[in-house]
């Protein structure tokens, strides 16, 4: 025993040299992580005719804000896809979390006589599903969600994978000591899930709202189906638009002067960098609420006592 103690002591007690070598390497990591975002950044910035001549530089000879002027001159409707899409990720997380958290608490329970049953059911639906035209009239025809902000919202709201992460957190965190003297008090079983199971599963929670939140704000494929309306679109759906807009030009402009002239006037490659910019930069801000949670929601439960 005395030999495994000994052992620890001189794993943790890393000499000086080496922490510094270490403290560089996790730096030159970050950093590796880090600069493709800001080459995007930096690229978005670069004036088109530039990029064109030179190519792609850290430091280009000429700046431009052009591509997102050509970007925000759909005015509106582009605030009104950054207010769409907010919406949206809000209340399908919000949603998303209180399904899968009651669904992955239920199963984790061995007193729960269904257990086995809706466990594979949720394990059935990663494996199989109904496809795409069959999910399709359901939502639009079935239950008549078509242009409404339900379509983005309820066909992401519950994740079978989700529900698997979830159920294993429950299992490893929340003793079965705790819900039973609950119980011993006199609590039921709402009670002990709202006051009890969810203080205790904020780090399993918060790293399920992080996976929900990114997959509501990446999504694009379910505007693409069930949204018409323009004032419903959200800004995914919005940039693949403009790409579309821009690509329709560059293929259509040997058979039009004025699209040849339009086409010169189109910064294509910043304003690409600049969409890439747009979309992701507003999520980059939901990672510092997730952080202090998001690494011990993934490892907790990972390793078995």
């Amino acid at each position: 025993m005395a030999e495994v103690i000994k052992r620890k002591r001189d794993f943790h007690n890393v000499s000086r040299g080496w922490n510094v070598v270490l403290n560089i390497i996790a730096g030159l990591f970050a950093f590796l992580c880090v600069f493709p975002f800001l080459f995007v950044v930096i690229i978005s910035l670069t004036d088109e005719k530039t990029l064109a001549r030179d190519g792609y530089r850290l430091l280009p000879a000429k700046w431009s804000l052009e591509a997102y002027r050509f970007v925000f001159q759909t005015g509106d409707m582009l605030l009104r896809s950054y207010g769409v899409t907010i919406l949206v990720t809000l209340l399908g997380t919000l949603i998303s979390l209180m399904l899968i958290s009651v669904y992955a608490y239920a199963i984790s329970r061995k007193s729960f006589r269904y257990r086995r049953f809706f466990s594979v059911y949720a394990i059935l639906t990663m494996l199989f599903n109904g496809g795409m035209i069959p999910t399709y009239m359901v939502v639009s025809q079935l239950l008549g969600l078509k242009d409404t902000i339900w379509a983005l919202v309820l066909p992401l709201a519950v994740n079978a994978f989700y529900i698997m992460i979830l159920r294993t957190f429950y299992s490893t965190s929340v003793p079965d000591a705790i819900i039973e003297s609950g119980r011993i008090d006199g609590a039921g079983d709402f009670y002990i899930f709202l006051k009890i199971v969810l203080p205790l599963s904020l780090p399993g929670l918060a790293t399920i709202g992080l996976f929900s939140t990114l997959g509501y704000w990446n999504d694009w494929f379910n505007a693409l189906l069930y949204i018409e309306n323009p004032n419903l679109v959200p800004l995914q759906s919005m940039l693949m638009r403009i790409e579309s807009s821009i690509q329709f030009i560059q293929q259509n402009s040997q058979n039009s002067s004025l699209s040849m002239t339009a086409l010169q006037s189109i910064p294509q490659d910043t304003s690409r960098m600049a969409m890439v910019v747009l979309a992701t930069l507003p999520i980059i801000f939901a990672y510092p609420f997730f952080q202090r949670y998001f690494v011990q929601g993934l490892t907790v439960g990972a390793v078995k006592e």
